[in-house]
């Protein structure tokens, strides 16, 4: 039985599929829907999740995702810190702020955020365990073996894992605080290893190779549990609209809730989701099967 604590939410072995709403700032998420702008409509935003059953906000101001641009490191401290001060002051669930920057960690935890979300698994700043290790809070890590992303083979992605894990215990991270992220989307550094081979459609599938290896992950969960609960981060990604055929997120609402469903049947024990009451739906019913006496 594994379980951590992310904030004061409980996640792992015999417990609800944990939601976490996802809400971006600025431009540079892939998909538009989840951005918001302004003071009123984040908070707005942020109530509304935890009202569909959100357990925890995720707030992050620099994109990951494939077409994402860099964001300067000032500017990620001006839009994320008050933001995350603003929820903090209106909303009572824990904050999780998604940045791989040490500096921004601090200022967040500092600002409210008792979670840090760091999809370089503790590898894009040698700072980040001690920062967070100081600070109290729990993490989510993503596999990475130096960038984000840049391990797609199940026996890698274990190995990244458990590099990171190894991070927490040399800088004092409690590994009770600590949940992992086995890396599905497209991301950047993954492209960049498959290369021209990554967008080739593979003979009698009609999707493509960056696609397989996500659905691999996603077929191998069980593999990847590692002593540490799993978050999976599935929505509305490149790869369901590959499947589909649906180049625009705003599309790929259904086709997220079939995977979600999926990951809890194969493991996840938390799912980060633009949607949260339409994933939330598609988790308890995916629980009350895998629940059932054998």
């Amino acid at each position: 039985m594994v379980s951590a604590r992310l904030g004061d939410v409980m996640v792992g072995d015999g417990r609800p599929t944990v939601i976490i709403g996802v809400i971006n700032l600025g431009d540079s998420s892939f998909y538009r829907g989840s951005i918001v702008r302004g003071r009123d409509d984040l908070v707005k935003r942020a109530r509304e999740m935890v009202e569909e059953g959100a357990e925890i906000i995720d707030i992050g101001a620099v994109g990951t995702g494939p077409t994402s641009r860099p964001v300067p490191e000032h500017r990620e401290l001006q839009e994320l810190i008050p933001a995350i001060k603003a929820v903090a002051k209106e909303i009572s669930a824990p904050i999780s702020a998604d940045t791989q920057r040490a500096v921004v960690a601090e200022a967040a935890a500092e600002a409210g955020a008792s979670i840090i979300n760091d999809v370089s698994g503790f590898k894009a700043d040698a700072r980040m365990a001690e920062v967070v290790a100081s600070s109290g809070c729990s993490a989510i890590l993503m596999a990475a073996r130096r960038l984000p992303g840049d391990v797609y083979q199940i026996g890698e992605i274990q190995e990244a894992l458990r590099s990171s894990l190894k991070i927490c215990r040399e800088h004092g991270v409690p590994l009770k605080k600590v949940v992992v992220d086995p890396a599905f989307g497209q991301w950047p550094a993954r492209l960049a290893r498959l290369g021209p081979r990554a967008r080739r459609r593979l003979r009698g599938r009609g999707y493509s190779l960056a696609t397989f290896f996500d659905l691999n992950i996603l077929a191998n969960l069980e593999r990847l549990k590692i002593s540490r609960p799993i978050c999976l981060s599935i929505s509305r990604k490149s790869s369901i609209g590959d499947v589909l055929g649906l180049p625009d997120p705003e599309e790929r609402l259904y086709g997220s809730l079939a995977a979600a469903a999926i990951a809890v049947l194969k493991g996840a024990h938390a799912l980060r989701t633009h949607d949260p009451v339409e994933t939330l739906h598609a988790a308890r019913i995916a629980e009350s099967i895998r629940d059932l006496p054998r």
